[in-house]
C-alpha cells in the first residue's frame, strides 16, 4: 500500500513538472539533457524524445559554450544557485514571442535560474535550469526606460530647433568649463544671432522665421564637431561651447558658419530670401573665471560684431 501511495506521488511530480509554467531543463555536466518539461516542448517545437540525451549546445547553436561552462562551473564549486536576467542576456533558448497580437516582442525574454542537484554523496551531478518568460516584464520596463528618455529628451532640448535649450546648455557648459579649467585645457566659445530677424518676421510672418531658425540649426550641426555643445540661447541667438579648441580656431569655425548661413537660399512665396548673422566668440582664459564670464566676454564680441555693420565676427579684449 506504501508503494502504491509513493509510486502516486512520483506521478503527480511527474505531471506537475510537466505542465507548470516555466521551462525545466535538466542537464549533466556535459550538457546532455535529461529532461525537458511541457512548457520547453511548446515553445521550441521539439518534444522530449527529439532532445533527451542530446547536447543542449548542439541543439541550440546560439548558446555561448563558453558562457554555459562558467555557469556549470560556478554552480558546482559553490554548490549554489546562478543566476542570468534579461538584462544581462535577453534569452538563453531563442524562442519566439507567443504573443504577436498583443505584444512588439519578436522573442521571448527570460530569467532563468541554474541549480545544483547531488547525487547521495552530495557531489553535484547535473544542473536544473529553470526558464521564465519575463517578456510582459521587460517591455513595460523597456517602454518606461524609453518614455523617461523621451521626457528627459524634452526637458533639455529645444522643439523647434532641436538644440540644447538653454537651461541645459548653460548646465553642460558649467560643468565643461570646471573641467576644462581644472585640467587646463582649452575651449573657446561662440555666440551669434541673425541679423534683423525681427523684419524677417515682419515681413514674411512667423511661421517663415521659424524655417530660418531651423534652416540655421542645420548650419550650426553641419560645422560643428561631435563634441561640441550647442545651444538655442533664446529668440534668434544661439551659442556653442567648442571643446579642446582655441580662439584662432573658434574663429575659423565662426567664419565657416557665418558663410554658411550666408549661403542658405530660403524661399518664400517664390522670392528667394537671404540671412546673415553677427558672431561674438572668446577663450577660457586665467581671467575668466566662470562659465557666466566666459558668456559675457562671448556676447561683448558679438555687441562689437553688430556695431561694426553685422554679418561679421567680433572679439573682445576683455
Amino acid at each position: 500500500m506504501t508503494t502504491n501511495i509513493e509510486l502516486k506521488d512520483i506521478h503527480w511530480l511527474i505531471d506537475m513538472v510537466h505542465n507548470i509554467d516555466v521551462g525545466l531543463v535538466i542537464i549533466d555536466k556535459d550538457y546532455t539533457v535529461k529532461v525537458w518539461n511541457g512548457f520547453m516542448e511548446n515553445h521550441s517545437g521539439l518534444l522530449t524524445s527529439h532532445v533527451v540525451d542530446k547536447k543542449i549546445t548542439d541543439i541550440f547553436t546560439s548558446i555561448p559554450q563558453a558562457w554555459l561552462q562558467q555557469k556549470i562551473n560556478s554552480v558546482c564549486l559553490l554548490k549554489n544557485k546562478a543566476f542570468t536576467t534579461w538584462e544581462q542576456r535577453p534569452y538563453l533558448f531563442k524562442f519566439k514571442s507567443y504573443r504577436p497580437i498583443t505584444s512588439n516582442a519578436e522573442f521571448m525574454y527570460q530569467n532563468v535560474t541554474f541549480l545544483p542537484l547531488t547525487n547521495i554523496q552530495g557531489e553535484v551531478t547535473q544542473i536544473c535550469m529553470i526558464v521564465h518568460d519575463v517578456t510582459d516584464i521587460a517591455l513595460s520596463k523597456q517602454a518606461f526606460q524609453k518614455a523617461n528618455a523621451k521626457l528627459t529628451h524634452l526637458s533639455q532640448t529645444d522643439a523647434l530647433t532641436q538644440l540644447y535649450n538653454q537651461g541645459y546648455w548653460r548646465e553642460r557648459c558649467a560643468s565643461e568649463f570646471m573641467s576644462h579649467k581644472n585640467s587646463g585645457r582649452i575651449a573657446s566659445m561662440i555666440i551669434f544671432d541673425i541679423d534683423h530677424f525681427k523684419n524677417v518676421n515682419d515681413t514674411y510672418g512667423h511661421p517663415f522665421g521659424d524655417e530660418v531658425l531651423k534652416g540655421i540649426s542645420d548650419a550650426i550641426r553641419e560645422n560643428s564637431k561631435k563634441q561640441d555643445i550647442t545651444g538655442r540661447f533664446g529668440g534668434e541667438e544661439f551659442t556653442s561651447l567648442l571643446i579642446d579648441t582655441d580662439l584662432g580656431c573658434a574663429k575659423l569655425v565662426a567664419e565657416r558658419l557665418r558663410k554658411a548661413i550666408e549661403a542658405i537660399h530660403f524661399e518664400f512665396q517664390g522670392t528667394v530670401v537671404k540671412v546673415t548673422a553677427s558672431f561674438g566668440i572668446a577663450q577660457i582664459t586665467a581671467s575668466i573665471t566662470d562659465h557666466e564670464k566666459l558668456i559675457e566676454v562671448a556676447d561683448l564680441g558679438l555687441y562689437i560684431a553688430k556695431n561694426n555693420g553685422r554679418n561679421q565676427i567680433g572679439i573682445s579684449e576683455h
